[in-house]
Formats: C-alpha cells, structure tokens, sequence
C-alpha cells in the first residue's frame, strides 16, 4: 500500500465515522426522552431495541473495538454485552456520556494509526483481521445501528 492511499484510506474513514456520529446525534436531538427509551414493539420479549439500548450497545462495542485495537482482542474480557440489551437501569445523560467516550476512544485510536499500522493484524473475538477488514466490519456494524437510530427517531416521534 502507497503512502497516499493509506493517508487517504485513514481520512475517509474517519469522515465516514464523524457522518454517522453528525446523524445519530442530529436524531437524538429530534427525541425526548420518551421516543429514547420506546421500543416499535408492545411485546417485552419481541427483541426489538430502543434508543437507548442501541446507545449502549454502540458504545460497549467502542469501548471495548478500539481499547488497544492493536494490541489485544477487541472483545475485550470486561464487556458485557448481553448487559447492553438489557433497558433496566438506563439513565439518558449516563448513557450518553458512555456514547461519547466512546466514539473519543475510537477517533482518538484511529487518528493515531500510522502508515505501518495498515499492515498489521488485529484480533477481534479470537479472529484474526487485517486492520482494514476490522475498521470496516466496526463501521458496517455501527451504520446499521445508527441507521435503526435514526428510523426509531423518526418512527416514534
């Protein structure tokens, strides 16, 4: 990979990531606290998600992605993401705070990456992957989520 491309590389990437951030926040900013927490489902055991627990969800992912991406597995042993599905106990501003510190650790790692990073692998729940393949698989994830966001902002306004 040439110097150019990898530079290049590195700053769509993160203005991929600033863009879905720009939505999520542009919809969260359309929600009071009760289209935050509602779910488009009446069953409690539909598994349909809120707001807020794809905040979380989100946020758990980040924290434990880009914590030391290069250096250990991004699943990190601390997480516990079937707590993130879980609606008891969520505050809005904690979970917004959790949001943000989030997505610092994730810019704060990526704009860190240097030319020789690119190269190298990472493992994420015990597989191994490129650092590209990684960056996109988290964007991917994130979009998706961020899309669900922004359509529950809309739909239950």
């Amino acid at each position: 990979m040439t110097t150019n491309f990898i530079h290049a590389f590195k700053t769509n990437i993160i203005e991929q990531y600033q863009e879905q951030k720009k939505w999520a926040d542009d919809a969260f900013a359309r929600c009071d606290d009760r289209t935050f927490f509602a779910t488009l489902g009446s069953d409690p055991n539909d598994h349909t998600n809120s707001i807020a627990i794809l905040v979380k969800h989100i946020a758990g992912n980040f924290r434990s992605r880009w914590t030391d991406f290069l250096t250990s597995d991004g699943e990190k042993a601390d997480r516990n993401r079937p707590a993130e599905f879980v609606a008891v106990g969520n505050e809005r501003a904690t979970l917004m705070a959790q949001w943000e510190e989030g997505w610092a650790i994730l810019f704060a790692t990526l704009e860190s990456l240097s030319e020789e990073d690119f190269t190298k692998n990472v493992v994420i729940r015990g597989e191994s992957l490129s650092v590209i393949q990684a960056i996109h698989r988290n964007l991917l994830h994130a979009a998706h989520h961020i899309g669900q966001i922004d359509l529950l902002a809309t739909a239950l306004k």
